[in-house]
């Protein structure tokens, strides 16, 4: 039944099962003796719904989803002036984590499941949408140990000293950093912040550490059961990502307020002396208004304005009818940072709708699929290489600027390459523009195996094109190359006169193909030939320069051949 429930509302119930149970499957009965036995729901949440990410999220999107609640209405509560918390970010950050963002809950109450429930939220959202607290890192602390205004800023590590959580000294940061150079947990976070010249930490009016993000909080303002006043900071690299952090959290955990579903705001004053009141998005601070019926799902076509209206209430989209009974007005809450486009409002519709409900009918265009021209000759002709005793090879389509250019004896501005902004490694910085560079170096990494080799790749390359919408373009380019004590040129130009053959090209100059001697800085003088075939010229075949194979750390002569197959469509 609840598996049911959860495929209605476009979750999926993954697994039913124990701690015992898992414990059995790993490391087998012996050692899950004494485990729990209580019953465990692992539910697939998608990426985009943060506020399903808790038990109080899931539980209460479930209940409106089923009518037996109606949707809560979150109300920001800004304190007079003077009264309100603040928090004033200096100059110091802006080269390490410049953003920062925080709200209070005012009077809440804790239970052991509740206060479990509030710091696995946090951990799930560092692993979410904070990457790893690479883009926002979380600090919720006792707000009755501390007073404000508190201060974000970054000192060097020798200057921070405080008594991090669950410890029993103080420590300096750089201290704690080598703390935690061997705790499992943290020290997936050290790197963020390491090698920097300044540490951030945020300190209250008394020079209490709050924490030291993203690493670890103080133990001073440690939330324990009996805490009832929260201040949850959020600091990252990333505004936006902070805001949707800060809003789920307080959001969730609003409803354990003395009065539910509230939170009290708080000052940001930044280093310029502007100021921004958070959280920002109030009870239902956004609206989108569907101009016109939507008439790309049946849904929209079939069901009155006043029933999708009470569709998108059971999402958590409080709709109702506007205009002449044809538009909907959708209020968007806090929870929902992934509804960003009509489309997302259609979508939830249909969710609320049910996909099993959406009658199949039989598609309006007729049309019968088939395989792309260019794809069928290349599934025919990578079996008449094979059959004439090639072996296929399948190579990368990025790879080093070396490898294209000075390996091949060219200049990188010559080979017209598209460029990666920001290649992860020196092996992928641009996109290939030829075959022969990846062939070259899988011979390379087999160079134990018997001779001679004889490879092939039927793929793109791609090279720059203004002319097309996305600024480069794409061939589909056959290459192969024999590699074997001596040269073997000749074995080479019977595979593209068996080439032609299949593709029933004659050979003649007028309306067929031929070769015609030619340089290539990649071929030995003399020992290349450029291809015409239908007027054009689509490649070149010859021996490799002895230079280009030293380059790929070879040691045998090899010849090859590289055309592009597109002109025979």
């Amino acid at each position: 039944e609840f598996d049911e429930l959860c495929f209605e509302f476009g979750l999926e119930l993954d697994e039913i099962t124990s701690e015992k149970d898992i414990i059995s499957k790993e490391k087998g009965e012996e050692k899950a003796k004494g485990a729990s036995d209580v019953v465990l729901y692992k539910i697939d949440v998608p990426a985009n719904r943060y506020d399903l990410l808790c038990l109080e999220g899931l539980v209460r999107g479930l209940q409106v989803f089923k009518e037996r609640i109606s949707l809560p209405r979150f109300e920001k509560i800004i304190p007079a002036e003077g009264e309100g918390q603040r928090l004033i970010i200096t100059e110091q950050t802006a080269q390490i984590r410049p953003h920062a963002v925080a709200a209070v809950l005012r009077n809440i109450t804790f239970t052991k499941d509740r206060y479990d429930s509030f710091i696995d939220l946090q951990e799930k959202l560092h692993q979410n949408i904070c990457r790893k607290r690479a883009l926002v890192a979380i600090g919720t602390h006792d707000l009755d140990t501390i007073t404000g205004p508190f201060t974000f800023t970054a000192k060097a590590p020798s200057e921070i000293k405080f008594k991090p959580l669950n410890q029993s000294q103080e420590y300096t940061a750089s201290q704690i950093m080598d703390l935690y150079r061997t705790d499992s947990h943290l020290r997936h976070y050290l790197h963020l912040i390491e090698n920097k010249p300044r540490y951030p930490v945020i300190y209250d009016s008394n020079g209490v550490v709050l924490s030291m993000p993203p690493i670890i909080n103080g133990d001073h303002t440690k939330i324990t059961l009996n805490t009832r006043n929260v201040f949850i900071e959020c600091t990252g690299t990333d505004i936006t990502k902070a805001k949707i952090v800060l809003d789920v959290i307080v959001t969730m955990f609003s409803e354990y307020c003395e009065k539910p579903f509230t939170v009290e705001a708080v000052e940001v004053v930044y280093p310029n002396g502007k100021t921004h009141i958070y959280p920002v998005s109030t009870a239902f601070g956004y609206l989108c208004v569907l101009r016109e019926r939507v008439s790309f799902t049946q849904i929209w076509q079939d069901e009155t304005p006043s029933s999708l209206a009470k569709l998108l209430t059971r999402m958590c989209l409080k709709s109702h009818v506007t205009g002449n009974g044809n538009h909907l007005e959708v209020e968007i809450p806090p929870t929902r940072a992934d509804i960003i486009h009509a489309c997302d409002i259609v979508e939830d519709a249909a969710i609320a709708y049910g996909y099993n409900n959406i009658q199949m009918v039989i598609p309006k265009t007729y049309t019968i699929a088939n395989q792309l021209p260019l794809n069928k000759l290349t599934e025919l002709l990578r079996l008449d290489l094979a059959a004439a005793g090639f072996t296929e090879a399948l190579t990368f389509a990025l790879c080093s600027q070396e490898d294209i250019a000075d390996k091949l004896g060219m200049d990188i501005s010559a080979t017209n390459a598209v460029l990666i902004a920001n290649p992860k490694t020196a092996e992928f910085q641009v996109a290939r523009t030829t075959l022969l560079p990846g062939l070259l170096k899988t011979i390379a990494a087999n160079r134990k195996m018997p001779l001679p080799l004889k490879l092939f790749e039927i793929s793109d390359i791609v090279v720059k094109d203004p002319n097309t919408d996305v600024g480069a373009r794409n061939y589909r380019h056959l290459c192969a190359i024999y590699y074997n004590k001596s040269p073997g040129f000749e074995i080479i130009h019977g595979l593209l006169d068996r080439v032609m053959q299949v593709l029933e090209v004659p050979p003649n100059e007028e309306n067929g193909y031929a070769i015609k001697a030619a340089e290539g800085t990649a071929f030995f003088p003399g020992r290349c030939a450029e291809v015409f075939a239908k007027g054009q010229s689509i490649g070149k075949l010859g021996v490799v320069h002895p230079d280009v194979i030293t380059k790929f750390e070879l040691t045998m002569p090899c010849s090859v051949l590289e055309i592009n197959i597109e002109p025979f469509m």
